[in-house]
């Protein structure tokens, strides 16, 4: 965890969300850079797995708080940052949400495996209902226990 003055903070939060990508990777891409470090697939994945494993432990924590819109989102982060913990791992970095819905699909299709596509559709539903705030919260908590069970089974692949 960082301390930066707020108006840092709030430059990163900026960059971040303009490139597509969590402050996190933004500081990690800076940092290996200043230590001209080249950015390893070994490294890039396990940053992308740490944020899965921060988001949904932050999606518990906004369920206890019965809030399902945050609950939400933070679900949803976690599961991208699965797909692209698996990604990173085969040198491959995904930017965009086409990108992610690719690569799911072309992982569900290798694995033989739909059930990484239904849990991929939970996901996004998840993602569409912190914008929009449709989703009952047993239907939000429910969906939570499926991109649970969807990180254990990418996390096996890993």
């Amino acid at each position: 965890m960082l301390t930066l003055p707020k108006k840092v903070e709030a430059k990163l939060r900026e960059e971040a969300e303009k490139v597509g990508v969590s402050e996190e990777e933004l500081v990690l891409e800076a940092l290996l850079k200043f230590l001209n470090e080249p950015p390893d697939p070994e490294t890039k994945s396990e940053l992308h797995f740490k944020l899965s494993e921060k988001y949904l432990k932050d999606a518990e924590e906004f369920l206890a708080k019965e809030d399902y819109v945050q609950a939400s989102e933070k679900a949803w982060g976690a599961a991208s940052q699965i797909v692209k913990a698996l990604a990173a791992r085969e040198g491959k970095e995904l930017k965009s949400h086409r990108e992610l819905h690719n690569y799911v699909a072309e992982l569900s299709r290798k694995k033989k495996d739909r059930e990484i596509t239904r849990c991929w559709l939970i996901a996004t539903s998840l993602h569409q209902n912190f914008y929009e705030n449709w989703l009952p919260g047993e239907t939000v908590r429910s969906a939570v226990e499926d991109i649970k069970t969807f990180i254990e089974k990418l996390s096996q692949l890993l």
